[in-house]
């Protein structure tokens, strides 16, 4: 199952863009044998302000995938339960999940109401940077529970 985390803005050079990639490049990696993978992150531009406008950007890169909305009304899961998830997916013959990060405002209402979830990372409202490594990061760790890793510690 291909594993797509759809962003508005680039995160640049800067130590988040880092940890991102460094996440992604062992989850991919460790997925493998899993039927998980490959990871990638896709990061779009809006050409206009707004959540409709980053919506429309957003929506080519949706196509044909399980999407996920990350937003902070969602459910927020423990590790576990995120990995058992994904495997379930999997399991179940997704082919493709797409977990989708909004701007500054957060996701169009459109994209919230044709996801198949919504997903927290707690109560707390995170930069859309760390929330990128987050998510990067839980997927790795998804990933190594899966496998039976010693990455994640109860």
């Amino acid at each position: 199952m291909k594993i797509s985390i759809v962003a508005i803005s680039r995160l640049g050079r800067g130590p988040e863009a880092e940890l991102v990639a460094t996440y992604v490049d062992r989850a991919t990696a460790a997925g493998r044998a899993l039927g998980l993978g490959p990871v990638e992150t896709i990061e779009v531009e809006s050409r206009k302000p707004g959540k409709a406008a980053e919506a429309e950007a957003l929506a080519p890169h949706l196509k044909d995938a399980y999407l996920v909305a990350c937003d902070e009304h969602g459910t927020a899961l423990a590790s576990r339960a995120f990995a058992a998830e994904l495997a379930r997916l999997r399991d179940d013959g997704v082919r493709r999940i797409a977990f989708v990060i909004g701007g500054a405002d957060g996701l169009d209402a459109h994209i919230l109401n044709t996801s198949a979830r919504k997903l927290a990372f707690g109560p707390q409202t995170w930069p859309h940077a760390l929330a990128r490594v987050m998510l990067a990061e839980q997927i790795y760790r998804a990933v190594t529970i899966l496998a039976g890793g010693p990455y994640h510690r109860d």
